[in-house]
């Protein structure tokens, strides 16, 4: 399984500043008032290789009589146990406080790997204060500055080296198909519709799935495991307990998945929060299938399909290669298609091309399309093949990659998926030094 790290703290200590350092994204809201990062924030991050989920919590205030305050409490204290390792983030310019002794008092009890992260340490005479937070009993402090990213590599370097080992897939593992959306999108009938038996609870409730569950499906020559997740909830509606859980475990599923069937109720649209859960995916570089459920309830005069497919298409840019299939659970309308796409989309996701095919068809494109010049200087690539890694990436190696542009990028990955098929499949391309 993947791995989770939580960044918890009192409020306004500059976890979310941290955050948005680790993902390269300014995500998370920062604010100097204190108590703004109500709900949590989900980031995927890298370090030397280890990639790893990282969650943003909000303050932690033990006492307060804010309903919201009690609410971020308990849901830290879920965070913290659900995670594989802690950084526990304070301030320097305030010292130890009573709340920094007892969210200490909390980790102590904890058997997770815990850091302990000084910040704001941006000059000699604060990184001798720093000295004082040996006194909450959490052994060696790191110093660190979110906002220029200061002693944040040091930090980095010794929290991968405690995250645990992912898992090694067994070699007849079969591929797992992660069904994932908001509560009460279809995603329990859908399964209950493709192996004809009510195998899982299915009710009007949102919520009702509370953990993710694998069902092996053999049927018309497919053979892989189904995984219903719980239903993925705009976090600040997360009120239970329960469902703050289950909304990881969903987390946990997305990235252990080889393909993602992103179901959406087409009366709702394809909002906000699908657009996370479409995103989330992307990033975890899954292979995406968007099944857009009940469309028999959509008035078609008002709302063509293909009107609805562009409104999708243009809130996934740039990456509109995916395919969508309308369908409806309750009528069994485009179900089976809903799995033959997906099946066609693992498969994508698998395809390996040889690197003289790949030669072959990419450089005389080149040759004919170039890097533009830049200060005078030009990219010439030489040579590209396919990296054996899970998903498809990408490797062109030339003289100045440093002087490729993001278009430029762009370019070669559509014409990637112009020539070979990589629907539904995010692709990473890199240049490097010839």
């Amino acid at each position: 399984m993947s791995t989770i790290v939580a960044i918890v703290g009192r409020p306004n200590v500059g976890k979310s500043t941290f955050f948005n350092r680790l993902i390269q994204r300014r995500e998370a809201i920062v604010d100097a008032v204190s108590g703004v990062t109500r709900d949590r924030h989900y980031g995927k991050a890298d370090w030397n290789g280890r990639s790893f989920s990282v969650i943003d919590t909000g303050g932690y205030v033990i006492g307060s009589d804010d309903i919201f305050e009690a609410e971020i409490d308990k849901q830290v204290e879920l965070a913290i146990d659900e995670a594989d390792a802690i950084i526990f983030m304070v301030d320097v310019e305030s010292g130890v406080t009573p709340m920094d002794e007892d969210v200490a008092n909390l980790l102590r009890r904890v058997d997770k790997p815990v850091l302990l992260a000084v910040n704001k340490v941006d000059n000699a005479k604060r990184l001798e204060n720093a000295v004082e937070f040996y006194s909450l009993g959490l052994g060696d402090y790191f110093p660190i500055a979110s906002t220029n990213g200061s002693g944040t590599g040091e930090l980095l370097d010794a929290l991968v080296e405690i995250l645990p080992q992912k898992e090694e897939k067994e070699e007849d593992e079969l591929p797992r198909f992660a069904v994932v959306g908001r509560p009460n999108a279809g995603k329990s009938s859908f399964i209950n519709a493709l192996i004809g038996e009510d195998r899982y609870i299915v009710t009007d409730i949102a919520g009702t799935t509370r953990d993710s569950i694998d069902t092996r499906y053999n049927r018309f020559g497919f053979e892989f495991n189904l995984v219903d997740t719980a239903g993925i909830r705009r976090k600040s509606k997360v009120k239970e307990d329960l469902e703050f859980y289950s909304v990881m475990r969903s987390i946990r599923t997305i990235e252990h998945a080889d393909v993602c069937l992103v179901i959406l109720d087409a009366t709702r649209g394809f909002d906000g929060q699908v657009e996370n859960i479409f995103w989330l995916a992307e990033r975890n570089k899954k292979g995406i299938v968007i099944l857009v459920n009940k469309w028999d309830l959509v008035d078609k005069e008002t709302n063509t399909m293909k009107n609805y497919e562009q409104q999708i298409r243009k809130e996934i840019e740039p990456f509109t290669d995916v395919p969508i299939i309308f369908m409806s659970v309750l009528s069994k309308q485009r179900i089976f298609k809903a799995i033959e796409t997906a099946v066609q989309v693992y498969e994508n996701r698998s395809r390996r091309i040889k690197t003289r095919e790949l030669n072959d068809i990419m450089l005389p494109i080149i040759e004919s399309n170039p890097p533009p010049s830049y200060k005078g200087k030009y990219v010439k690539i030489k040579f590209c093949t396919q990296l054996p890694t899970p998903q498809p990436q990408f490797a062109f190696f030339c003289n100045l990659p440093q002087y490729v542009k993001d278009s430029y990028r762009r370019f070669l990955e559509n014409k990637l998926r112009q020539e070979f098929d990589f629907t539904g499949v995010p692709i990473t391309i890199y240049f490097r030094k010839k």
